[in-house]
């Protein structure tokens, strides 16, 4: 399940952006669709709101929870969000979008008469500013900035709960009081968004840290992306080729911006 929207609102986009979302070698072999979804928008030229969502493994109606979340989510904060002011009045703009993503999602729980734990998944979003990038998140998964110096920063970090395998979704109210929030301030140059199936490979473990050598090569190849469907189909490539699969047989989500000036 891929989802895109890299057109820019109101100016011409700063960021260039590629992003896929694969089914992972277990559900292939399962006969269980891909239960990530990605979703983004970039308004008035140099704000970019991107969400990635994992639908949970043992919820039934995973993926389409995950597709609702990641859009709702960036579709809630385009429309009310704040992008200036205090870290606080930023955090409270995304606690709202994961409030609206969560109404969604229990909304299309209820048309379709289901308990909304079987539309379980986790959610990242992130928002970018020429001087800031803010990000919320429920469960694993990770959101990383380059920034001008070429320093790879995670701005948040898996949420794994307390047992092994274990993490928080997108469910109950209650689960909103798990979300993490950072702020942080400066000139993101890259950006990069996935899911946890990634994180074997792009975590240094286990302290949760961005692993330089795989983010480098992506950063740069983003930069420097040929036109959109001919990107997209490298990206797929190198997320199905034996080194990404031989790690993790989970479904996968990898969303890439770089700043074009």
């Amino acid at each position: 399940m891929t989802q895109q929207q890299a057109a820019s609102k109101g100016g011409t986009s700063i960021w260039r952006g590629v992003g896929a979302s694969l089914c992972g070698t277990s559900h292939v072999s399962g006969g269980i669709p891909c239960q990530d979804a990605h979703y983004w928008q970039v308004n008035d030229g140099d704000v970019l709101v991107a969400a990635v969502a994992d639908g949970a493994g043992s919820a039934e109606l995973a993926e389409v929870g995950a597709e609702i979340a990641s859009r709702a989510v960036v579709e809630a904060f385009c429309a009310s969000g704040k992008t200036s002011g205090d870290d606080k009045g930023i955090q409270k703009s995304l606690g709202d979008a994961l409030k609206a993503a969560q109404k969604a999602v229990q909304t299309e729980a209820s048309a379709r008469k289901v308990e909304v734990r079987q539309l379980a998944t986790t959610l990242i979003l992130v928002v970018a500013t020429p001087d800031m990038v803010a990000a919320a998140q429920i469960g694993d998964g990770i959101a990383v900035v380059q920034d001008g110096d070429a320093n790879i920063i995670g701005v948040t970090t898996p949420d794994s709960g307390e047992h092994v395998n274990e993490t928080t979704f997108l469910n109950a109210r209650r689960d909103l009081k798990h979300a993490q929030f950072k702020v942080w301030h400066g000139t993101a140059t890259h950006l990069a968004i996935m899911s946890d199936g990634l994180q074997r490979l792009a975590l240094t473990m286990p302290a949760g840290t961005p692993h330089n050598p795989f983010f480098l090569p992506l950063f740069k190849f983003v930069s420097n992306t040929p036109e959109p469907a001919q990107a997209q189909q490298q990206l797929e490539q190198f997320m199905a080729s034996p080194r990404i699969t031989d790690n993790s047989t989970d479904d996968l989500t990898l969303v890439l911006f770089g700043r074009l000036s």
